[in-house]
């Protein structure tokens, strides 16, 4: 299968060059790449209820939103990932590729449940697919050292009931191909050597400069974008508290595309205006914004800053 080079470990980039494999390409094509370390939602997945917000900011970890369905994926340098694209005829047996292909190297894994591969019953693997036009890409991880410590924690969002015992069970069922491949010092042996067995002799896709230039584009106009990554966020509800130096405050609140649809406050807080006021006002915001505004008049000496942190 011929394949394209990518050496790009910018995820918000990497979601561009996916969709120009699928969309500006002809022929069935393949691509093995990396991410530094990002979180990549789904299509249709809500960026502030799938997503540690607080966290990846800390850690300096990229949010990314991709053009396929499914669930939130933890990215860094120990992880692979593939991409396969072609026209739907020639890709009817595409989802057993990269699972056979595994089982040359001597994983033993199996393709389980709605789009896993597993090793023993522990997952290492997930993909998504996309059509568009006569076309069809298939996309996924290959987990060979991930960081489960930060898998756990990009994904455990403030407030949810994830405790340490949660956290045991994340690892528990999950896995990384790493132990089943001893014969690979490192991520790269194994990236060459599954490279080669996909190509099996076919030639590299070499993207000229205008292709390259028009995947630039694309990253700006639409992946590295609030509107995309966040403001694409279908309408979810939250319930989060926190104590602050003016006491407990609660906030319950739903965003739809990113912005404030409804939101009050309760606790035991001091303020000498009533939060209700300042609810109203924050309507039609995005969160945040709320680090803009002075909130001191109705919770105590607090900043906007302070306060955002009960949000994301």
């Amino acid at each position: 299968m011929n394949y394209v080079v990518n050496t790009c470990t910018d995820a918000q980039w990497n979601m561009a060059h996916d969709e120009f494999l699928l969309e500006g390409l002809s022929g069935k094509v393949f691509c093995l790449w990396q991410n530094a370390p990002s979180v990549i939602i789904g299509l249709n997945q809500s960026a502030y209820a799938e997503v540690n917000l607080p966290y990846l900011r800390e850690n300096g970890i990229l949010l990314a939103r991709r053009v396929t369905g499914g669930g939130a994926v933890y990215h860094d340098l120990g992880n692979l990932n593939y991409s396969i694209a072609g026209p739907i005829d020639e890709m009817r047996d595409a989802l057993d590729i990269v699972p056979e292909a595994l089982l040359q190297l001597g994983a033993d894994v199996q393709r389980t449940g709605r789009n896993d591969l597993t090793t023993g019953g522990r997952k290492c693997s997930g993909y998504a697919k996309r059509l568009s036009g006569n076309r069809i890409m298939i996309h996924g991880t290959l987990m060979w050292d991930v960081n489960l410590d930060t898998l756990t924690n990009v994904l455990a969002v403030p407030g949810s009931k994830l405790s340490s015992a949660g956290i045991a069970s994340v690892h528990s069922r999950v896995a990384n191909l790493r132990g089943l491949l001893p014969q690979f010092p490192d991520i790269q042996a194994f990236r060459a050597a599954l490279h080669r067995i996909l190509a099996d002799g076919d030639p590299e896709i070499k993207l000229t400069a205008e292709q390259l230039s028009r995947i630039d584009a694309e990253a700006d106009k639409k992946f590295r974008r609030w509107e995309w990554i966040y403001g694409h966020s279908p309408e979810s509800s939250f319930q989060n508290s926190r104590k602050f130096p003016c006491g407990t405050i609660e906030a319950r609140y739903s965003l739809k595309h990113g912005v404030l649809q409804s939101l009050s406050f309760g606790g035991d807080f001091i303020g000498n205006l009533p939060a209700d006021d300042l609810a109203k006002k924050l309507i039609g915001l995005r969160p945040e914004d709320i680090s803009r505004i002075d909130v001191s008049d109705y919770f105590d000496g607090l900043s906007g800053e302070q306060l955002l942190k009960l949000f994301i």
